[in-house]
Order: structure tokens, then C-alpha cells, then sequence
């Protein structure tokens, strides 16, 4: 069921009104049995997944609660063994194995195990890392573990988070499903505008975008150039607009019942540093990793610079294979290492370059240049996260910036030729009419707009402030923009594949 459909409305409406009409004492019984309904209208069988690892973790949770010792860690590790191999069966067996085959043939030997025929539970991944971290936080005892079955079951599969995050600590969600939420008119109606925000960086913005990325990507070796830079460029956008879409609409539907979910984006494209991009960039995940991963490893206060270096690739590795059991997500996640690397060794050097040529006595030409190299750097490193193979995305690299100079002195040499306007913009419009294309940058344009009133303020609160006319008047503009400029394919959320 997914946020950008019909279904998903009725759902929305029916569960959230009958939430409010319910005693509090049931309104968790109805999130639950309404989450494993939302769950199962993907692939039904595979709620038993789900509550395999509900089952381990809960009882691992007052296991390691009850115990001292070295038994308290046994537990921990067996319910980290159990999530993690829920993972490596379904997630990354046939990666391995296809990679052990090519490894095997290389020395003219036959891989004798066999390749699984099986889907990829939707969301795994991040139900997964959420139930990890509750038994985590219980053996580090930042969290009581949870006697009650069903509450824990609802932290586990709570509907709005389930499928693409955020990924939730216990500690801010579980005391969440026991306390009563009240009706309050301001905050159903700001839940409610930011799901129309969500819904329109979705379904105006992502989708659209994703009609001319998916022409250029699906077969890129039919183009070259300005065609590889402009479809590369309304990736970038189309995966954050995508993937902040559900998240606004997520924490937007739990807002409206009284629910505060963790903020997952943050305008990161408004990055100065490839540091500061992933404070603000799924930060659910990225703090994730640097709880449970980067600072056990010994994060930044180690004996040896490599050492550092080490932990921060192996992050950031380990990152990459969570998005995806393919090499284009591990060399995606290998770049960003690379850059935070190259970061911290060059800085000295890269401080004195800047000063030498006078750029940081501007203090908005500095920052805006910071932000064209950071957004620089996040975009290539795109390219292998949306190409479908490594040889698609060593092509593209390779090919980007072919041509790009005859390309743009024959549009700036015909713009004003009447009768040659659609030939000469070919390489930007990718196969798609100038009407699609200009509401696309009109759109994006918007988006950013208010992407910088944010960094101000709350737009939300500047509009609870406006007349009342001015405020329905927006909100009416929103609702049409989506319903007339909408594309209502229904296109899977990217992220749910991971």
C-alpha cells in the first residue's frame, strides 16, 4: 500500500478516525492489527518474517534485563545474529553467492550451492536496524525492556515508519504508545500539511523527474554529455524529493494521532561539507551507524590517524551494502568514505589555498561555493547509486562531460531560430516534451524556495500566522498543484527496496 494512492487515503482516514473514537487502552490493539494489515498488502507471507524477529527480540530484551554477566551479551548476540541473518538470507545470499560463482569460474570451478528463488521483504532493513536497536539500548541499559507483547510488536511494525523509516530508537517511540493523545484541531492540521508537502515532493516533483532519469539510465549508453549531466542532476533531486516525500508523510501521518517521530532530512542539498551532508541526509540511518558502529569501532579518538580513516570507510562501506546487495551501492558508500577522508588529510591544505586566493573574505560567495562543490561531489557519487551495473555507471563517469561544449554553443546559437527548438534542446529534454520539462524546473525551483524560508524558520508556523484567507488560499494552491500536476502512476518510494 503505498502513501501516494487512493488506498492508502481511505486507510489513512478510516484507521485515524477510528483511533481517536477508541478508549485509549485499545488504540494500540488497532495501530498493531492495522500496521500487519498495512504490512500484508505488499506480500502477505512475509509478515511471518517480521514476526520471527518480534519474537526473539522481545523475549532477548527481558532475557538481558534479567540476567548478569557474560550471559547478558550472549543473549544480546544471538538476537543481533538472528536480525543480521534474516538480512544475509534474504538480502544478500544471492549477491554472495553469485560473487563466489564468478570467483570459482575465474579458476575454471562450478559453484555448487544453490541460488534462491525470493523476493526482498519490503523495508526489511529498516525494521530490522529498529529492532536491533532496542535490544542494544537494553543491554547498554538506556532502555527497560518491554513486557508488554503487543506495545513491543507496534514499535517494531508502527505503520507510518514501517516500510522506509525513520529508523526509531526505543527510547523516543515505546513511551509513545502508552501515553494518551488527545484530539487537538493545530496538530492534526499541521500532520495534515505536512503530508500534503510530502505528497507533493512526490508525486509533482519525484515522479516526474523519474520519467526522464529512468529514459536516460534504463540505456545510457545511447546518450552522452549535457543527456548524462541534466539526467544525473534530476536524480539528485528525484531521490531526496522521493525519499524526504514518505519521511514528511510519515512523521506527518503519526503527527496527526499525537505521534513525534525523529527528523530523517534536513535540506541537505544546503550541505557546505560532505560531513554536514550526512548530519542532514537520513540522519535515522547515519546516526545509527555512528552509534552502533562508528564509535564502538573507536570513531575519531584513536591511538592512529589510519585508524580513524579505517573506521569511517568501513561505516560508510557497510552503509553502502545496507542500501543494496549490488557493487554500485558499495562503491556509492566507498566514494563518501573517500571524501570524508580526503576531507580531513587535505584541510590544512585546502585552508591555505583558500586564503591565498582571497575567497573566504566573501562570507556568501564562500558558502555558496562550499555548497556547489558539496552538491558536486553528493551528485557523482549518485550516478552509482541509480545505475543499474557498475559498467553502466564506469560509462556514464566516463562519457559525462563529452560533447558538453557543442552541445551547449548549438542551443546558445539557436535559441532564437524558430522551427529547430526541439531538436537543439534534445540533450535537456531527454525525449520528453518542454511542457514536462519546465514544470519540473518551476517545481524544483518552488521546492528550494521554500527549502530556504526553512533554513529561516518554520514555514509551517509563518502560515498558522496568515490571514485566514492567505492560509486556505495556500492550501487549496497545494491540493491543486498535486491533483493537476501530479503523476499518479503509482511509482514505488525508491527507498522501499532496501
Amino acid at each position: 500500500m503505498l502513501f501516494n494512492s487512493i488506498e492508502f487515503l481511505l486507510f489513512f482516514f478510516v484507521v485515524t478516525t477510528t483511533y481517536f473514537i477508541l478508549p485509549h487502552k485499545y488504540r494500540y490493539l488497532l495501530l498493531l492489527v492495522s500496521s500487519c494489515y498495512f504490512y500484508m498488502a505488499f506480500v502477505p507471507i512475509y509478515i511471518l518474517i517480521l514476526g520471527f524477529t518480534i519474537v526473539i527480540d522481545y523475549f532477548a530484551g527481558i532475557l538481558i534485563e534479567n540476567t548478569q554477566g557474560k550471559r547478558r551479551k550472549i543473549f544480546l548476540i544471538v538476537s543481533l545474529v538472528s536480525n543480521i541473518l534474516v538480512l544475509a538470507i534474504f538480502k544478500y545470499y544471492n549477491f554472495f553467492n553469485e560473487n563466489l560463482s564468478h570467483v570459482l569460474g575465474a579458476f575454471g570451478n562450478k559453484n555448487p550451492v544453490p541460488f534462491l528463488s525470493i523476493l526482498l521483504p519490503i523495508g526489511l532493513s529498516f525494521h530490522t536496524f529498529q529492532a536491533m536497536s532496542y535490544t542494544i539500548e537494553v543491554y547498554r541499559g538506556n532502555q527497560a525492556a518491554v513486557r508488554h507483547f503487543g506495545i513491543y510488536s507496534l514499535y517494531v511494525m508502527f505503520y507510518p515508519q514501517l516500510v522506509a523509516g525513520p529508523i526509531e530508537r526505543p527510547q523516543n517511540l515505546l513511551h509513545q504508545f502508552v501515553e494518551k493523545h488527545e484530539f487537538n484541531y493545530n496538530r492534526v492540521t499541521s500532520g495534515l500539511k505536512l503530508m500534503v508537502w510530502g505528497l507533493f515532493k512526490k508525486v509533482v516533483i519525484a515522479d516526474r523527474l523519474s520519467i526522464f532519469v529512468d529514459q536516460v539510465y534504463n540505456d545510457p549508453s545511447q546518450f552522452e554529455g549535457l543527456s548524462l549531466i541534466v539526467a544525473t542532476l534530476f536524480f539528485t533531486f528525484q531521490i531526496y524529493c522521493d525519499f524526504s516525500g514518505y519521511s514528511d508523510m510519515a512523521l506527518g501521518a503519526a503527527e496527526v494521532m499525537g505521534f513525534k517521530l525523529m527528523q530523517n532530512f534536513k535540506r541537505p542539498y544546503f550541505s557546505r561539507s560532505i560531513s554536514e551532508f550526512w548530519k542532514r541526509w537520513h540522519i535515522s540511518l547515519s546516526t545509527w551507524f555512528r552509534d552502533y558502529v562508528y564509535i564502538p569501532l573507536g570513531g575519531n579518538r584513536t591511538s592512529s590517524k589510519w585508524r580513524w580513516y579505517y573506521n569511517l570507510v568501513i561505516v560508510f562501506l557497510l552503509s553502502g551494502l545496507w542500501h543494496g546487495a549490488s557493487w554500485t551501492f558499495i562503491i556509492w558508500g566507498a566514494m563518501h568514505g573517500f571524501y570524508l577522508v580526503f576531507a580531513i588529510i587535505s584541510e590544512s591544505l585546502r585552508d591555505k589555498i583558500n586564503k591565498g586566493i582571497g575567497i573566504t573574505k566573501f562570507p556568501a560567495l564562500w558558502r555558496i561555493w562550499q555548497m556547489i562543490i558539496t552538491f558536486s561531489l553528493v551528485s557523482f557519487a549518485w550516478i552509482f547509486f541509480r545505475a543499474n551495473s557498475t559498467n553502466d555507471a564506469f560509462y556514464i563517469t566516463s562519457h559525462l562531460f563529452s560533447d558538453v561544449w557543442e552541445s551547449c554553443s548549438a542551443i546558445a546559437e539557436n535559441f532564437y531560430k524558430t522551427g529547430q527548438g526541439k531538436n537543439v534542446f534534445a540533450p535537456i529534454l531527454l525525449g520528453q516534451n518542454i511542457q514536462e520539462f519546465i514544470i519540473a524546473i518551476v517545481a524544483l525551483v518552488f521546492m528550494e524556495t521554500v527549502h530556504f524560508m526553512q533554513e529561516k524558520g518554520s514555514v509551517r508556523q509563518k502560515i498558522n500566522k496568515q490571514p485566514l484567507l492567505v492560509r486556505w488560499s495556500i492550501y487549496y494552491l497545494a491540493v491543486l498543484a498535486i491533483l493537476f500536476l501530479g503523476v499518479f502512476e503509482q511509482r514505488q518510494f525508491i527507498y522501499f527496496q532496501f
